[in-house]
Order: structure tokens, then C-alpha cells, then sequence
């Protein structure tokens, strides 16, 4: 076995568990295979030299799914849409394998659009080309932005035509690998309540806690449970935290794509908010707006709520209240934090800005933007390159020229912002102020992920055949 992928360390872990979490599953077979897109990046991750890993190693692997293990369709169930649906599972992917990473950490490859499973339902069990691209995409712009996600590995066109209802059709086919931490979701504990097997539960969250978890291996049961149920709020909170900075909106934050690591995953009818919308709503239907941008908040901590049903199979009730009630306090900590990064400005700056200070200066950038509907993403561009030391001399410099066409009450919002920043920077020695500059171009890429974008370059693939400015915009995001 000459590919490097075949000779990885796999380690059982999931399928240790047993039979009762997963389906042993077969790989369809397609027409062709294309290597569209491979995750160099990840690659090094593994401790692989991309320049040894071939494309015909990606399609051997991850195409026509060679291996030297079972491949596990996992069992979950989930609330979708506010509604319990017993009839989910992986219905067209699979558990590849897991292997840990240079860091010691493990990690799962998982597909999607690889065929028909248990859980398939009247589904084909397929991936468009399209949503391919579209969650390469996004998970490369929201590991760019600083939010913790899943990754996607590679990308196979398979040479099928496929028929969907929001894609015109035929449209083209593709498998794609995801590399994550776990695909272990809320669901897959929910399944367990609704069978009524607190066993299985106990079971797979000292599994969880083992794995994703060890940190808290030295406590007792009761401790550790708790400690668990705890840190997943607190990586939940700050999560969701970052989306929200990011200006992203997943568009289906159902549990069953919550993953229990806090990891952010599953990218279908996901958007970037163009302006600041909270009610944005990325799902065309999602007609009740249960999932628009501003309610991404609530909705993970009612998931978190959820969670509790199974758990409490197995630990305290009053446990779990505890745990959950610092999600606020988690949450505002993290919104704050990366907020005021994009800011070019830190807690730990030698100002020592207060917090409540830099709620006041992220409140006013919000009302700033929701008043004049400029682009979200284009404000934090254009603070990045207009920034000059001479900000901090007269407030009239910082960001000079936005006021164009402003209307006198959002001129006065816009003076009220300045007079805020232009405090904190005062407050910064003046051989520090390029530590500003640092931090603008760090957390503001200049490259950002609009529909627009995306559409652009689907149109030049269908109609060209051209796939360069996908690469391309990929390496604009990552720069």
C-alpha cells in the first residue's frame, strides 16, 4: 500500500463503542472521479508532505473509498425546525475513519454525497457539485475569520447527473470528505432518550468525555459529568459568539448539526449577512425566520436545553441547570472579545480597556451599520485600510471619509463612534499604535464571502468549465 492515506494509524475509537451507534455501510460507485479540491493545509495537520500525498491518492481514499476498515453510517436522530424527527441518521455519508492529528488530537474524515445508507429514506444519498463548493467555501472563510470548524478534506466530482428542487437541473454530482473533530451530534444522544436506553447514553459520554474531554478524566462521575455538560455550554456560547462576529449565519441549526465538541459543521444554505440584518435569514425556507442571523444565540441555548433530556437519564438535573445558566456570560465574554479585535483593540492592551467601555464602542459599530446599511464586512475592510497613527492626534482622521452622504442622524452616530475610538487609542503609548494596525489586518480579511461571490464562480465553472477563480478564491480568503 503505497498510498500514505491507507497506511494512516486509524484508531477504532467510535466503532469500539459497538454496533448500537452505527451501520456498517458500503461506498456507491460513480461513473468518474475528479480531484477538484484537496486540503493541503490539513494534510500537514496529519504530518503529511503534501508534496508525497498524489490527487490519485485523494480519489483512492476519498472517491472510490479504498480501506482497510468498516465504514459507519452513524445513528442519530434530531429536533428540526422545533419539531423531534426520529427518522434522520447519516443518509449520504459515513464515518471513513479516525486518526489523530501532530497535535495529539483525534479527528474523524466524514463524507458526503458518498450513496445511499439505512437512513436514506427516498433520498439518493448524494452531493451536488455545488454544495461541495459552497461548504469548501465556507469553511475555509470561517477558519479565516477565526471561528472553530470543521474543515473540508477533498473534493471528488463523480459524474452523475443529479435532480434537486433548489438547484437547476441536471446538476452535477461530487463526494466530499470533511475533517472534523467529531461527528458525534446532539441527536446521537437524542436517539438514545427516545429509545429509552439510559445505558447507551452513559455509555457513549464516557466515551465523549474520554476522547473529546480527557482533561476531566481524574473526577469522579458526578464531577465529571458536570464539568462536561459545563464546558460544552462554555464551547457553545463562544461558538455561536463567533458567528455572530463573523457576520455568518448558518441557516439550520437544527441538533442534529450540533456537534457535541463545540465545533462548528455542515454547511448547507449557510450566508454571510451582506448588512447589518439581524433578522437575515439564510434558508429560503425557513419561513418563520426560526433561524435569521440575530436568533443563532437563542437557539443554541434551546438546543442546549434539549440536550438536557438524555442527559438527565444519566446525571442531575440541577447539574445541568447550572452549566447552562453561564451561557449568557460565555457568550458575551467571547462576542466582546473577538468583536474588539476587529476593532484592531484588546482587553489586555496596556489601557486596560474596561469592557463595558468596548460594549459601548461594538454597540455604536452595530448602530452604525444597521442605520446606514453599510456592508458589513466592507466597514471592517475599510477601518483596516485607513488606518493611521494619525488617528490618534485628531478623531476627525479616523476613518475619514465614510461621513460621505450620511444623514445628520447617522452623522451623529458615526461622531459618537469616533469619539469612543479616538479615547482608547489616546490611552495607547505611541509606539504601541502599530499593535492596532496588526490587529485590523489579522481579524479583517480583506477577502470576504458574499452569495455573490460564490455565484460567480459556479457560473464560471457550468458555463467554462473554468475552475481558477474558485482557487483563487480560496487563496484570497486565506490571505
Amino acid at each position: 500500500m503505497s498510498n500514505p492515506f491507507l497506511k494512516l494509524n486509524y484508531e477504532p475509537a467510535l466503532e469500539n463503542l459497538g454496533d448500537e451507534y452505527f451501520d456498517v455501510v458500503t461506498a456507491a460507485k460513480f461513473p468518474t472521479y475528479t480531484l477538484r479540491w484537496r486540503n493541503d493545509q490539513v494534510l500537514a495537520q496529519l504530518g503529511l508532505d503534501p508534496t508525497q500525498v498524489s490527487d490519485q491518492d485523494f480519489i483512492e481514499a476519498f472517491g472510490t473509498f479504498e480501506s482497510v476498515k468498516p465504514l459507519l453510517a452513524l445513528r442519530y436522530h434530531g429536533y428540526q425546525f422545533g419539531e423531534y424527527n426520529p427518522n434522520l441518521g447519516d443518509g449520504r455519508g459515513f464515518l471513513y475513519g479516525q486518526v489523530r492529528g501532530i497535535d495529539g488530537e483525534l479527528y474523524d474524515f466524514g463524507t458526503k454525497g458518498s450513496g445511499r445508507t439505512p437512513y436514506s429514506r427516498s433520498a439518493d444519498g448524494k452531493l451536488t457539485l455545488k454544495g461541495g463548493v459552497r461548504e469548501v467555501l465556507a469553511a475555509e472563510a470561517l477558519q479565516r475569520l477565526g471561528v472553530k470548524t470543521s474543515r473540508c478534506f477533498s473534493l471528488i466530482e463523480t459524474g452523475e447527473n443529479l435532480y434537486r428542487g433548489d438547484e437547476p437541473s441536471p446538476t452535477r454530482s461530487s463526494v466530499m470528505v470533511r475533517f472534523s473533530r467529531s461527528h458525534i451530534r446532539f441527536g446521537t444522544f437524542e436517539r438514545l432518550h427516545n429509545l429509552n436506553r439510559g445505558d447507551l447514553i452513559r455509555k457513549l459520554l464516557d466515551h465523549v468525555v474520554a476522547v473529546y474531554y480527557p482533561h476531566l478524566a481524574q473526577l469522579n462521575q458526578p464531577e465529571r459529568d458536570a464539568c462536561f455538560y459545563a464546558e460544552l455550554v462554555e464551547r457553545v456560547a463562544k461558538l455561536t459568539a463567533q458567528w455572530m462576529v463573523a457576520g455568518f449565519c448558518h441557516g439550520v441549526l437544527n441538533t442534529d448539526n450540533m456537534s457535541i465538541t463545540g465545533e462548528s459543521f455542515d454547511y448547507g444554505p449557510y450566508a454571510f449577512i451582506p448588512t447589518y440584518n439581524p433578522q437575515f435569514t439564510a434558508a429560503y425556507f425557513d419561513y418563520y425566520r426560526r433561524y435569521a442571523y440575530a436568533n443563532q444565540p437563542a437557539v443554541c441555548y434551546w438546543n442546549l436545553e434539549m440536550l438536557q433530556y438524555p442527559l438527565k437519564m444519566v446525571m442531575p438535573q440541577p447539574d445541568l441547570d447550572l452549566g447552562l445558566a453561564k451561557f449568557k456570560d460565555f457568550y458575551r465574554q467571547e462576542y466582546t472579545l473577538k468583536m474588539s479585535l476587529r476593532l484592531g483593540l484588546e482587553v489586555s492592551m496596556p489601557i486596560a480597556i474596561a469592557p463595558i467601555e468596548l460594549e459601548q464602542l461594538i454597540t455604536l459599530t452595530l448602530q452604525f451599520l444597521a442605520e446606514t446599511q453599510m456592508g458589513y464586512h466592507d466597514f471592517f475592510v475599510y477601518l483596516k485600510t485607513s488606518f493611521s497613527p494619525n488617528w490618534q492626534t485628531n478623531k476627525q482622521n479616523i476613518v475619514l471619509g465614510i461621513e460621505a452622504n450620511l444623514t445628520p442622524e447617522q452623522a451623529q452616530i458615526l461622531e459618537n463612534w469616533r469619539s469612543l475610538y479616538f479615547n482608547f487609542l489616546q490611552q495607547i503609548p505611541p509606539d504601541q499604535i502599530p499593535e492596532v494596525s496588526q490587529k485590523l489586518h489579522k481579524y479583517n480579511p480583506s477577502k470576504f464571502l458574499l452569495r455573490s461571490e460564490i455565484e460567480a464562480v459556479w457560473e464560471k465553472i457550468t458555463v467554462d468549465e473554468d475552475w481558477q477563480p474558485f482557487y483563487q478564491l480560496i487563496k484570497e480568503i486565506q490571505a
